[in-house]
């Protein structure tokens, strides 16, 4: 979830606020009480979202405003510091949240405090002081002569004595020196990592991760979080997934996720990565076989809200034709193009891979009414002048002969580099045949469909 721009006005901000508010409300009212909240945001909106979360879930479940540097500090600020960082802000539904401490790799900094050595065969180690950092009445108490911190010590007796028999305890040379408790290198997990975090990299504009997504984040921010706020089998709630960074973390850590979103490009979009990551597939549009795969089965998800059948896409057709065209674009998927311009009629963009020296791009057009062979000849203009090699024509209804005569008359397209098989260059499926699983045809693996990547 971002902030707003700091460029808006009061009465902006108050829409943003009235916005939120109820959106916030109903997150902490779905939570379970060993649940906890991560709200993203930038410095323009994180302390109007805090007075606002400070309101729902109590100032006093209030955990951390963690500080993300998201970039380095850019050469053309002169007028103040360079903006270089998100928020995230984090609270508790109960005092009864789940966390876990998460800890940081074992840099030469950090290495450098494990100094002493006993030749014991136990390795470099420490000295972490036994004081309690709170009045601990029933913690105060002698041992072997030595007296007890002001506060108490910050382990029982018993405690205490089994760190002893295993040697795990430095005594001090004099009477009134404080006893320490060893801790060996080997045995820990790295640095704790504090409230600023400095070590997730912002996802680089040709990065391996980067899907063309405006707002995505890095998959290790988000396995941060869920590492941190849940368990193993835990469910995890994103209601603004938007292309699916925390329902991929979630299902990489093995938490079961619920992704909330109200754009069609975004479900399609998750739909692809799940299936790129884990061969993840909606579970109604599972085989009975499939159905039978315990494996499969583990990895399936169930889309809600989207058309599944011709019959449900035929509703949503009625319903919005402008929603309808992007979800079927995203069948294919491509990008949807807000607007049609000179081009003809172009609904969606795609690009592949085909091991040439350029992506080869397909245009597509969408059709949820009646359609003929104009349409398809119009779709082979666009191919023309958005220099396309492969044309995509959706429709909702059957195509015509004439449609069919149309296509073929386009002749075929065969990757440059040689990779791969011929196919029709312009190539109509029906919404009823992409829902079965009958994909348009190209040369390589449904792997080459680079689009998000290029968007």
């Amino acid at each position: 979830m971002r902030g707003f721009h700091n460029t808006l006005g009061e009465n902006d901000v108050m829409a943003y606020l009235v916005m939120m508010a109820p959106r916030l409300y109903h997150l902490w009212r779905v939570l379970k009480p060993t649940g906890s909240i991560y709200l993203h945001c930038d410095p323009t909106a994180s302390h109007y979202l805090k007075l606002l979360l400070d309101g729902i879930f109590g100032a006093k479940n209030f955990k951390n405003e963690v500080i993300w540097q998201r970039a380095s500090v850019k050469g053309d600020v002169r007028r103040k510091f360079g903006a270089n960082h998100d928020v995230v802000l984090f609270y508790s539904k109960t005092s009864e949240f789940t966390f876990h401490s998460q800890f940081g790799h074992q840099h030469e900094e950090y290495m450098g405090r494990f100094r002493l050595d006993d030749n014991d065969g136990r390795g470099l180690y420490r000295l972490a002081p036994l004081d309690s950092p709170n009045p601990r009445p029933n913690l105060t108490y002698e041992y072997k002569g030595y007296q007890p911190p002001v506060k108490g010590w910050r382990v029982s007796r018993e405690l205490m004595e089994q760190l002893d028999a295993d040697g795990r305890l430095a005594f001090p040379s004099s009477a009134g020196g404080r006893i320490a408790r060893k801790h060996y290198v080997q045995e820990q997990e790295g640095p704790k990592i504090g409230d600023t975090w400095t070590d997730i990299a912002t996802l680089q504009a040709v990065g391996k991760e980067r899907l063309g997504y405006p707002t995505q984040k890095p998959v290790a921010l988000l396995e941060r979080i869920i590492n941190a706020s849940s368990n193993p089998g835990d469910v995890v709630l994103d209601p603004f997934c938007g292309c699916g960074t925390a329902i991929a973390a979630a299902q990489k850590l093995g938490r079961r996720w619920l992704g909330i979103d109200v754009t069609p490009i975004a479900t399609s979009l998750i739909q692809k990565r799940l299936y790129d990551m884990f061969e993840a597939r909606d579970i109604r549009l599972l085989s009975a076989a499939d159905r039978q795969n315990a494996v499969t089965l583990a990895r399936a998800f169930r889309v809600e809200g989207l058309p599944t059948d011709e019959a449900g896409a035929k509703a949503m057709f009625e319903a919005d034709h402008k929603k309808f065209e992007m979800w079927a674009v995203g069948l294919v998927p491509a990008i949807p193009q807000e607007k049609k311009g000179a081009d003809g009629g172009v609904d969606g963009l795609a690009y592949f891979d085909v091991g040439d020296k350029d992506l080869t791009k397909a245009v597509v057009q969408v059709k949820g009414g009646k359609a003929g062979a104009p349409d398809v000849q119009q779709l082979v203009g666009a191919m023309g002048k958005t220099g396309a090699s492969l044309g995509f024509f959706v429709t909702l209804e059957k195509p015509t002969k004439n449609m069919l005569s149309e296509a073929l008359s386009a002749g075929f397209y065969k990757a440059k580099s040689g990779v791969g098989r011929q196919v029709p260059a312009m190539q109509i499926r029906t919404v009823a045949e992409l829902l079965d699983g009958r994909h348009f045809d190209f040369p390589v693996t449904a792997g080459s469909n680079v689009s998000f990547k290029s968007a």
